[in-house]
Formats: C-alpha cells, sequence, structure tokens
C-alpha cells in the first residue's frame, strides 16, 4: 500500500510501505475511514525532534475493524472504532487508575496516515460504536482519537469545574479542544491566548468567552487584569515551549491547576519559584482511552463538533502538502481522506 513516510526534516513522502499484518493474537487491523496530521508530528517535521531513519507517520485514527488476532474478544471485523494514539491494555494497575497512557504494556500508535493500519492491544485500545456512522460524523470522531482526548484531558487535569475560570495557552488544534472541553465541562469564563484571527473566531464559537492577544509578561499582565490580580482557577498548556509553560504558571492563581499537555521542548523550571508560588501541576501524554466512551457519545448524540478544527481536507496522496500546510500555519489541521 501507499502511506506517509518521513525520511527527515521536511522531507515526507508518500511511497509504498508492507501492508499491515497480525504480529500478536492480540492485533486488529483496521481500514481508515479518515486520518489526519497532528501538532506533535511537526516537531520531527521542523527537525526539533530526531527520528532514527524512515518513519512511518500517523498516530490519530479511526476506521472499519477488517481483522483481528485470536485473543481478541471486544471488537471484530466489520465494527467502526475509534483508537487511541496511546495503546494499553487498559486493565493493568495504571489503567484502572485512569492512566492508559502510562500502561504497563504501552506503545505508541503509528503507522496510520495509511489506508489500513495495525492496532496492537486491540482490546484495551479500541472503542467501537453501535453502528457505522455516517460520513459527516467520521471527522468528528476522528478527532476524538487524539486532539479531542487530549485537549479534554487538559481541562480534566487543570481541574476545570463549573464556574470556573479558564485559561489556554496556545491556539493550536489541541487549544482549540480545550476551549471546548471547558465550555463542556462548565467553565463560567474561558479566556483564549490567540493572536491570529481564524483561530480566534475558532475559539469562540467552541466556547471562549474572551481573546487575549499579548503573549509573555504581556499575556500574564492582561490575564491578571481581567481577573482582578487574582489569576486564573485552571490553565490548559497546549503547547511546550518555555514561554508557554512560564505563561501558564504565572497565569494561575495560588492555587489553582494548570494542566499541561504540550510536548515540552527546552522547558526547565526554578524549584523555589514552584515552591512559593502554590499552583498544582498535572499533564503528560492524554490518557484518551479514559474519555473516548463519552466523547464518542457527545459526538454522536450531537453535542460536541470537534470535527470543524480540520480546516484543510486532503487526499492522502497529497499528504506532503498537508505537512506544510500546518507548518507555515496556512491551517489549524488537515484531514486526509482514505
Amino acid at each position: 500500500m501507499l502511506a506517509a513516510v518521513m525520511h527527515g526534516p521536511r522531507d515526507v513522502r508518500f511511497e509504498q510501505v508492507d501492508d499491515p499484518k497480525i504480529l500478536k493474537p492480540t492485533d486488529a487491523i483496521i481500514k481508515l475511514s479518515a486520518t489526519c496530521i497532528c501538532g506533535s508530528d511537526l516537531w520531527p517535521y521542523r527537525g526539533l525532534q530526531p527520528i532514527d531513519g524512515p518513519a512511518h507517520m500517523g498516530h490519530e485514527y479511526c476506521g472499519v475493524v477488517v481483522e483481528v488476532g485470536r485473543e481478541v474478544k471486544t471488537v471484530r471485523p466489520g465494527q467502526f472504532v475509534v483508537g487511541s494514539f496511546c495503546i494499553s491494555d487498559n486493565t493493568c494497575p495504571h489503567c484502572r487508575f485512569g492512566f492508559q497512557s502510562s500502561c504497563v504494556q504501552r506503545e505508541f500508535m503509528s503507522g496510520a496516515q495509511a489506508p489500513y493500519a495495525r492496532v496492537p492491544l486491540a482490546d484495551g485500545t479500541l472503542v467501537a460504536t453501535a453502528e457505522l456512522p455516517s460520513a459527516d460524523l467520521i471527522p468528528d470522531l476522528l478527532a476524538a482519537s487524539d486532539v479531542l482526548g487530549t485537549g479534554w484531558y487538559a481541562a480534566d487535569a487543570a481541574n476545570v469545574r463549573e464556574g470556573s475560570i479558564a485559561v489556554v495557552v496556545g491556539d493550536g488544534a489541541v487549544g482549540l479542544m480545550g476551549v471546548l472541553a471547558a465550555r463542556q465541562l462548565g467553565a463560567e469564563r474561558i479566556i483564549a491566548m490567540s493572536r491570529h484571527e481564524t483561530r480566534q473566531r475558532l475559539a469562540r464559537e467552541f466556547g471562549a468567552t474572551d481573546i487575549v492577544s499579548e503573549r509573555g509578561e504581556d499575556g500574564v499582565a492582561r490575564i491578571k487584569d481581567m481577573t482582578r490580580g487574582v489569576g486564573a482557577d485552571s490553565v490548559l498548556e497546549c503547547v511546550g515551549t518555555q514561554q508557554s509553560m512560564t505563561q501558564a504558571i504565572e497565569c494561575t492563581r495560588p492555587g489553582g491547576t494548570i494542566g499541561y499537555v504540550g510536548v515540552p521542548h527546552g522547558v526547565t523550571f526554578d524549584g523555589q519559584a514552584m515552591f512559593f508560588a502554590q499552583r498544582r501541576m498535572l499533564g503528560g501524554p492524554a490518557p484518551v482511552r479514559r474519555f473516548l466512551p463519552d466523547l464518542i457519545d457527545r459526538v454522536l448524540t450531537g453535542k460536541i463538533k470537534p470535527g470543524k478544527v480540520f480546516d484543510l481536507k486532503l487526499p492522502l496522496s497529497e499528504v506532503a502538502e498537508g505537512y506544510r500546510a500546518m507548518d507555515e500555519r496556512r491551517a489549524i489541521k488537515t484531514i486526509l481522506t482514505v
């Protein structure tokens, strides 16, 4: 089959690869209904994260099961499924505690920018819908696989509650999903930090009540001014740079919580400053599997439309253009039709 392979920085090719096969009795093979490009894919694309040889790209996926290993019990061929980007057995102590992204058998999904993909630990990773969804729901369900689940985790980890004041640092796809999640979880005021008009509009559509375009110290000062010098109850850090993390910490009130899901690159902390700041922090790779049943239900019942975050649609064969468009900020997130 033809699939996306990254050979190095800014070198993504649509080329021949082996068809996926059942390698373990707990595997499933799915036929992708759609796939997409993640903001985290841009780190190696920009040369900011090394790759060891050609890498089969893609970790966001949904589709129809075509084959399962002999030990798979909970999904079967013909079912439509959504899976997490973190592979998990969903039975280990960490999974049972709600942190499937720290599963003792954890793997990270790869090779999903393709027509077919192998999903290890299918029973613990995949969630099936009761029936095949209509085509218009595919983007929304695909979003649940990572970007929506990650934004949701950012809000959950930041302890967003009814009546909260929440700040979202980052206006990429995850940040925008964080806005949506904060609204669904009952935040009274949601301040999205964004400098880009198209992203600001989408943030408001997802539930942002305020937009702050300033960054760094100016952004912190603006948040403090808007909260009468107190700071926000909950802050969602959705970027992963030193500036964004510092901004998130300083926007948070004492006793408030930071949910950080941006993969850190060059981020350091001042221990004494953190000690006296008295902010809670929780983050890391999102345990999307914990949220999938609820998110799928919200999509299927029309409560949320996260697929609006996809503002560029391309055939899989044009995957390289999808990367360029996101790298150049001509697109928030690219969906690839298979």
